[in-house]
């Protein structure tokens, strides 16, 4: 049986590896659905090590890394705001999926919220994420809102926005 652990991201090594592989993964996944130029200005301006680093020193972002065994499977990335959990990123690398990693990391993400009095978790994912989209739906996601955000040199995101309530 495979051990999972989920460890928070604290030195410029741990960041950087998640840097490295959110690059990995954004190129896989999402040039299909976004394309090759949005994906490279959004993991330069949101996934890159100095994204990162300022998310975490400015913004008050954490980042934790996802383990099984002893492989660098995934990622996760969270804000805590007034009564909610934003789940900003939650990414698994390509032959580390189907090994139920997210539904670690959803129970992960449910007993911090419950260490911390938060009433739901929310995220927001591409509205042609399809595969992604069932996962969050299996997990106990719900679709609650929809937005399109400009996220500049002529980019939007067209997302849903998804929430799971803590009982």
């Amino acid at each position: 049986m495979n051990t999972v652990n989920i460890l928070p991201a604290k030195t410029d090594a741990e960041i950087h590896e998640i840097a490295a592989l959110a690059d990995e993964i954004w190129h896989q996944h999402f040039t299909p659905i976004i394309g090759e130029a949005q994906v490279n200005y959004m993991v330069d301006k949101f996934q890159s090590y100095p994204a990162l680093r300022s998310q975490i020193k400015q913004d008050g972002y954490e980042y934790y890394q996802i383990h099984i065994s002893h492989t660098f499977a995934g990622y996760i990335g969270i804000h805590q705001e007034e009564d909610a959990l934003f789940l900003s990123k939650l990414y698994i690398k390509k032959d580390c999926r189907g090994q139920h990693l997210a539904t670690e990391a959803l129970n992960f993400l449910i007993r911090l919220c419950e260490e911390r009095g938060l009433k739901k978790i929310w995220l927001t994912c591409n509205k042609y994420n399809a595969h992604t989209l069932k996962v969050y739906d299996h997990l106990g996601f719900v679709i609650t809102d929809e937005q399109v955000a400009d996220i500049g040199n002529g980019f939007v995101m067209d997302d849903y926005i998804l929430t799971y309530e803590i009982r």
